[in-house]
């Protein structure tokens, strides 16, 4: 547990960014919601494999009320998760969060049909109100644009965007249009 909450805080330092330029390891742990809600959650991970009993149970209710924020006792969290703006963020299931995921605010990641729950891999971005809904995959370093509802698989470097979200190409691929390739 103490290995991943040093190396969520690094992570985190590299992430944020203050306003006055500095990018201090004391000032992200201090100075951040985000590394509380993920420290909150290492706690809870560690009480539920030692099954310690209540600590899960109280931890969820504080990040509740303190940040806001819902993680499921089953969650996966990489490291290095930043929420930018935990307010609204709802994480179900046995959802499983990669590596430096950033999440901007209002998101749901669950299920609508409990049919299985999200994979979100490495250095994904999650735009302010996305919905990432059911057993899809979301590859590493994709966006996911504000207010998208993800409801099918977004390959790597790909970008989401709309109701019910549309997967755009990686910049650096030519567009396709049918079967043939247009350059």
């Amino acid at each position: 547990m103490l290995t991943k909450l040093i190396h969520d805080a690094v992570e985190l330092q590299k992430a944020a960014k203050y306003a006055d330029g500095s990018k201090g390891l004391l000032k992200a742990v201090v100075g951040t919601d985000s590394y509380r809600v993920t420290a909150m959650h290492r706690v809870r991970e560690a009480a539920l494999q030692w099954r310690v009993p209540l600590v899960n149970t109280v931890l969820r209710n504080l990040q509740q009320i303190y940040a806001g924020i819902e993680i499921g006792k089953d969650v996966t969290l990489g490291e290095g998760v930043y929420f930018v703006h935990p307010v609204g963020v709802v994480i179900g299931g046995d959802a499983k969060i990669g590596n430096r995921v950033r999440f901007y605010g209002s998101n749901t990641i669950g299920t609508a049909t409990d049919n299985g729950y999200p994979i979100i891999e490495d250095d994904v971005w999650i735009g302010a109100g996305a919905r990432i809904l059911g057993p899809v995959r979301i590859g590493a370093r994709a966006r996911i644009g504000a207010n998208a509802v993800v409801l099918t698989d977004v390959p790597p470097d790909c970008v989401a965007v709309g109701v019910p979200a549309k997967v755009l190409p990686p910049k650096s691929a030519p567009p396709v249009m049918g079967d043939a390739k247009v350059r």
